[in-house]
């Protein structure tokens, strides 16, 4: 009774000193706190939000469908994440597995041999291991049976651990769905690229055609000796640098088909597309919500609030470290000297049960340590969660200022080109008169094909913001 108090009185002494050193750790983070955003994007509160409408359905043009559909099911990238999905699923698993006792087969041979001078040779040399024999000098043993281990998880260390393991799968989710929205903007953003490079290089077309006619007026004018060499000189050199800006688009063309094909995971090949009329079209209108929205919305939010979850975990887990852990391991089987003996029961029936709890002493340094390493790693995790927000607003904002200057530069920008294109019927009519000088005549093609190329730039522009938008928004993963 008393080696028995004793026993208890170790067991309480242990406990005791792994509970007060866990009274000198204190918390962290105990949950995320998220920073305070603004009631609006602008003047108007509308909640209506354009980023829950999925992809499909966002977009009218259905060769973009097309090429985004088969970007999702071939993309390198995505297919990078779903084996990382698969990663957080096995580790998973194998914290769930953690919970439960460990149960293995076990077939075990063992030879054994005493030294002379020891007390178990000299007790052997004197006991019969059967009637009439003596126990050999090498004895041998055979054990066939179960052996199982388990960690009682007192202190939930084992329970934090699934759930940061959980946090972390669902972050990994999360993180597809981000590598989603910024594909899809990609593919789109490339897309109208191109859209709007087909559009440049017919009105690239256009202008030559355009130069070509005035060259050939001035070539007659000279023969006729109303122009003289440096005119036609000038015409022509004109001529040749919208033919090098012709075979400059046509390379830009070619590159992003190219990388279109890339983000798709196909090899070369030409794109699909409509050949449409930029100023016929009308860029995608988006309703941008409330802030708060984002938190919902946005992938790369999630991901990071879900990492900071999994660190609140990971300090907890750190935490139970310094408590006593308590241990089950046992064992039950048939084990016998002879293999022939092996199954004889209840004679050679064996087994074994231990329980021990045990507490650090001499390594509480490091386990310190790694709670540190947690708490900074989960502190960490809260400033890139809140960075991510602020980044996410930003970004939003960007592109709303963005989507209104660019209104305003188009507006501006169609009256330039309509001015300008009326200019050059009356400097060719005033050239060919007399009236106006050719360099007059070339600065006027030069600014109207210039203005018509930015008219064209600014509408790509404009769907390109549009996209941007939507993706800031947290759209199309959908």
């Amino acid at each position: 009774m008393n080696a028995f108090r004793k026993y208890i009185g170790f067991g309480l002494l242990l406990f005791g000193i792994g509970y007060s050193g866990c009274k000198t750790i204190q918390p962290t983070i105990e949950q995320s706190d998220r920073k305070s955003m603004p009631p609006s994007f602008a003047q108007a509160k509308d909640s209506t939000n354009s980023a829950n409408i999925n992809w499909r359905d966002f977009f009218a043009d259905k060769n973009l469908n097309l090429l985004i559909d088969t970007a999702l099911q071939n993309n390198y990238d995505v297919l990078m994440t779903l084996q990382k999905i698969q990663i957080a699923v096995c580790d998973l698993k194998l914290s769930k597995g953690a919970l439960l006792p460990t149960v293995n087969s076990n077939f075990a041979y063992l030879q054994r041999k005493f030294g002379y001078y020891t007390m178990d040779d000299a007790g052997n040399r004197t006991t019969e291991i059967t009637p009439g024999k003596i126990i050999p000098t090498n004895l041998p043993d055979y054990f066939v049976g179960l052996q199982t281990s388990w960690e009682v998880d007192i202190w939930g260390k084992i329970h934090n651990k699934k759930k940061a393991a959980f946090s972390r799968y669902l972050s990994s989710v999360e993180g597809r769905s981000l590598v989603i929205t910024t594909l899809v903007s990609e593919v789109a953003n490339t897309y109208y690229e191109l859209l709007s490079l087909d559009n440049e290089l017919e009105i690239i077309r256009e202008t030559i055609k355009l130069q070509l006619d005035a060259f050939e007026i001035v070539r007659i004018q000279r023969q006729a000796g109303a122009a003289n060499e440096l005119a036609v000189k000038q015409f022509e050199a004109q001529v040749l640098n919208s033919q090098s800006l012709e075979f400059e688009t046509l390379q830009s063309i070619q590159e992003n088909e190219n990388k279109l094909n890339f983000l798709l995971g196909r090899f070369p090949q030409p794109i699909v597309r409509e050949k449409v009329n930029f100023q016929n079209q009308t860029p995608i209108q988006i309703k941008e919500g409330i802030p708060l929205q984002l938190l919902r919305n946005r992938p790369d939010i999630r991901q990071t609030e879900f990492e900071l979850l999994a660190t609140k975990f990971d300090v907890k887990t750190a935490r139970a470290a310094f408590y006593p852990s308590f241990n089950i391991t046992g064992s039950i089987g048939f084990q016998a000297f002879n293999p022939s003996f092996v199954f004889y029961s209840p004679q050679s029936l064996a087994y074994s049960l231990l329980g021990g709890l045990t507490t650090p002493l001499i390594n509480r340094s490091a386990i310190k340590a790694q709670f540190n390493t947690a708490k900074a790693n989960q502190i960490e995790a809260m400033i890139n969660y809140q960075r991510t927000i602020l980044n996410g607003y930003s970004e939003v904002s960007n592109q709303l200022s963005s989507i209104k200057n660019l209104e305003q530069i188009h507006d501006r920008k169609t009256r330039e080109a309509a001015a300008l294109t009326q200019s050059i019927d009356i400097s060719t009519e005033l050239f060919k008169s007399g009236r106006a000088t050719y360099f007059e005549v070339l600065m006027t093609q030069n600014n109207s094909l210039q203005t018509r190329l930015d008219l064209v730039s600014t509408r790509k522009r404009q769907y390109q913001a549009s996209v941007n938008l939507y993706k800031a928004l947290g759209g199309g993963w959908r």
